[in-house]
């Protein structure tokens, strides 16, 4: 558990929006979908680096403000025909709060699938 960050209340996260976590030099964007799901992203397009943070969120996606790239909230993939990654990270809700963990991606796949684009 000790890898495990408390970042927020849920009840603070707004609905299809993000708040910003910083750590060290990662700025950190964590999301609330409609469907009350969170997810976290480095706050960076892989594009052109755009704060994700300021996106619009639409289902499990978020588009970039600076040149509407549409990113898997999931997986950090770009939706085609763009392509890229941006990193994702853990998280969990619990009794209310928001925990990230640094540590590790989503998945297997979708770290892996992000290190094939660095």
């Amino acid at each position: 558990m000790s890898d495990w960050i408390a970042i927020a209340k849920f009840d603070d996260l707004p609905r299809m929006g993000a708040r910003v976590v910083q750590f060290d030099t990662v700025r950190v964007a964590v999301f609330r979908t409609s469907s009350d799901e969170v997810f976290a992203v480095k706050d960076a397009c892989p594009h052109r680096g755009g704060p994700l943070s300021q996106g619009i969120v639409h289902g499990t996606l978020v588009t970039c403000p600076l040149h509407n790239w549409r990113i898997d909230l999931a997986t950090g993939e770009a939706v085609q025909p763009d392509r890229g990654c941006a990193h994702t990270y853990q998280t969990r809700v619990e009794a209310g709060q928001v925990y990230l963990r640094l540590a590790a991606g989503k998945s297997a796949a979708a770290t892996e699938s992000c290190a094939s684009h660095a």
